[in-house]
């Protein structure tokens, strides 16, 4: 028999109550420890909601440093070309609040940035996010209400740095799934040259 939880008095007899420091930890302005961390971080994961309270999470991924501080409260990250759903920009219209996670390769640790978005068609601080010649289409700038660092346990936990734990092969290629789950009519040969080595040259285009 399932048991579901069902209220917050419950989950929190469940879980216990946080220490005070995880509770104090959060803060509203970026530090410069946060700067260098952004500075650092080539990839981070935004989360978005649409006003029926649909869930969208999105990777975004360039060189280190590809989202800009704008300020002390204030960040901005770049759009590059995609497969055009758009799914978090539209949930962003519709309701601003978004959730970042920024990772940095081989650190378990993790920095957490909640905050309210906007979209940004253009700007001139667009220059300065130019890679391998490609201005960004637009991009998300988000006022930050929320900062912390997590803790490294869900690394430390999952071994995602460890390479001796890590199985590519635990799965089909690329191709072979689009192929079996998304494009069925499609042969593997056109596939396979799609997603061969020229596929890394395109990213930006």
């Amino acid at each position: 028999m399932t048991a579901e939880i069902t209220s917050h008095e419950e989950l929190r007899e469940l879980l216990g109550t946080p220490m005070p420091r995880a509770v104090a930890k959060e803060r509203t302005v970026l530090h410069e420890r946060d700067r260098q961390w952004l500075a650092a971080s080539p990839f981070c994961l935004v989360a978005t909601a649409g006003a029926d309270g649909s869930c969208d999470v999105s990777p975004k991924g360039d060189p280190p440093g590809f989202t800009r501080v704008l300020d002390e409260t204030t960040i901005a990250i770049p759009e590059r070309p995609g497969n055009r759903r758009a799914d978090g920009y539209r949930n962003i219209l519709d309701n601003p609040h978004v959730g970042l996670i920024y990772l940095i390769p081989g650190r378990t640790d993790t920095l957490r940035i909640n905050g309210r978005a906007r979209l940004v068609r253009d700007a001139p601080y667009f220059a300065d996010m130019v890679v391998r010649g490609h201005r960004p289409v637009l991009a998300v700038e988000v006022r930050v209400e929320q900062i912390f660092y997590h803790c490294a346990k869900a690394f430390l936990r999952s071994e995602l740095w460890q390479p001796e734990t890590w199985r590519p092969e635990a799965l089909p290629s690329r191709p072979r799934l689009i192929k079996e789950v998304e494009a069925p009519v499609e042969s593997l040969a056109d596939l396979e040259r799609h997603y061969g080595p020229e596929y890394a040259t395109r990213i930006y285009s």
